[in-house]
């Protein structure tokens, strides 16, 4: 969770600066549940790539070029910006209960938050950098925050 993480104090929990409660539904969803969300999104991204585009699904045989990962990246990227641009979320983000809501306003990810979550999610490293909050630099920036549905 990084040097300057919360203390685990009564009164201090990720999330509480943000007005959010400490757990349960609302609660900022932990690494590893968030995680899972990505590897589901993952597969049905490879399987989607595999039968559009005829890309091996992972481990399957040797990748035949470099670009093969690109044209999974371009579908996850599809997947996530629609999903979370319109619904709020994507379907390995459903299947472990999470949401992912703006800051601001109605709760709701505007798109032009959807598009910038989605580009830096794909740049892979602003979603390991994370802070107090267990936000990544993904979110932070758009001003979003994946939450515990239940």
């Amino acid at each position: 969770q990084g040097p300057r993480a919360r203390t685990g104090a009564d009164e201090e929990y990720r999330g509480r600066d943000l007005g959010l409660p400490p757990s349960g539904p609302g609660s900022i969803a932990g690494f590893g549940i968030r995680l899972g969300g990505v590897v589901i999104d993952w597969a049905i991204a490879s399987v989607i790539a595999r039968g559009l585009f005829g890309v091996p699904l992972p481990f399957s045989q040797p990748p035949a070029s470099g670009t093969q990962g690109f044209v999974v990246l371009g579908v996850f990227a599809v997947m996530h910006l629609l999903l979370v641009g319109t619904v709020g979320f994507t379907i390995g983000h459903r299947i472990m209960g999470l949401q992912v809501r703006s800051l601001g306003g109605t709760g709701r990810v505007m798109p032009v938050q959807a598009v910038v979550r989605t580009l830096l999610l794909c740049l892979f490293i602003p979603a390991v950098i994370w802070d107090r909050d267990g936000r990544g630099l993904h979110d932070k920036v758009p001003g979003t925050v994946i939450v515990r549905l239940r």
